[in-house]
């Protein structure tokens, strides 16, 4: 199928809004809707007309239930949020701000969060795996920070309402964990910090996506192109994590775009697991090639 024939099949644009492109599903009903027709349900986003279905189908209990408990018709009503991308902003400056505190107090977070390889492997004294996510969490300074999260909020708000809460973090924990693999292989005694390898996954599963519903991903790749290079000419950038984030989320990006079906489900999770497996066998490697 080519990138014209994307662009003609219905199946890619919200059926209420026949000319935005959307990448999410109803999960009822299972039509393409546009972030401004989502609303947020237990699992994935349903469309208005289901959801004017679903207040419609409440048992006599239901609607007591939710009035006493003042959840009105049962879902957030957030369509077209990024919730996940919220927090993680929030979270990631929280503990940014923490850092700070703590360090007036002698206290330091990133020497505990930061991502060292040796540190993974008991041959080299200690084990501590939460460190191939935390490292997401801590920055080197306020630029740093800063960047960062403008960059995750811009870009999450475009990705997480396509693809859904649950598939978006995924997304940006299995891209922290591409960068770490990465950079346990390529720079095994270099610590490093920052959500940036999460940051180029994103923007590789944007890539993919925007290909795959026809649209024009040639700015992205430019931005991408752009970043590659400023992180192999200067200095202090672990441009190691960049391309394991970006090959780690570009992988997420083909999964979720190969299963897009009503029915793919489970081939979807079994191939995220498949590339989970694959980025934990790269870190495996490492206690091997430096021992």
């Amino acid at each position: 199928m080519t990138t014209s024939d994307l662009s003609r099949n219905p199946d890619n644009f919200c059926y209420r809004h026949p000319d935005r492109m959307s990448f999410a599903l109803c999960q009822r009903c299972q039509r393409t809707i546009c972030p401004e027709c989502q609303t947020p349900a237990a699992v994935g986003v349903i469309c208005p007309e289901c959801l004017q279905a679903q207040r419609q189908s409440r048992t006599p209990a239901q609607k007591r239930a939710e009035r006493r408990w003042g959840r009105g018709g049962g879902v957030v009503a957030t369509a077209g949020g990024a919730p996940v991308t919220n927090w993680i902003v929030g979270i990631t400056a929280g503990a940014f701000l923490l850092e700070l505190l703590l360090g007036l107090a002698g206290i330091h977070l990133q020497p505990l969060l930061a991502f060292f390889a040796p540190r993974l492997y008991p041959q080299f004294g200690a084990f501590e795996p939460w460190r191939v996510f935390t490292w997401l969490l801590v920055h080197s300074g306020f630029i740093h920070v800063g960047l960062n999260l403008l960059s995750v909020w811009m870009i999450g708000r475009l990705l997480e309402p396509m693809l859904g809460r649950w598939r978006f973090l995924a997304l940006y924990l299995i891209s922290g964990l591409g960068g770490a693999a990465a950079a346990a292989l390529l720079a095994f005694t270099t610590p490093v910090v920052g959500a940036s390898a999460a940051l180029f996954g994103m923007l590789g599963a944007l890539v993919v996506i925007g290909r795959h519903l026809g649209g024009n991903v040639t700015g992205i790749l430019v931005i991408l192109g752009i970043n590659l290079v400023v992180g192999f000419f200067l200095g202090g950038i672990s441009w190691q994590a960049h391309v394991g984030g970006l090959v780690a989320g570009t992988a997420v990006g083909l999964v979720f775009a190969s299963t897009r079906g009503a029915r793919d489900g489970r081939r979807q999770l079994v191939l995220l697991g498949v590339v989970v497996a694959a980025l934990i066998a790269l870190l495996v490697v490492p206690a091997f090639l430096y021992a």
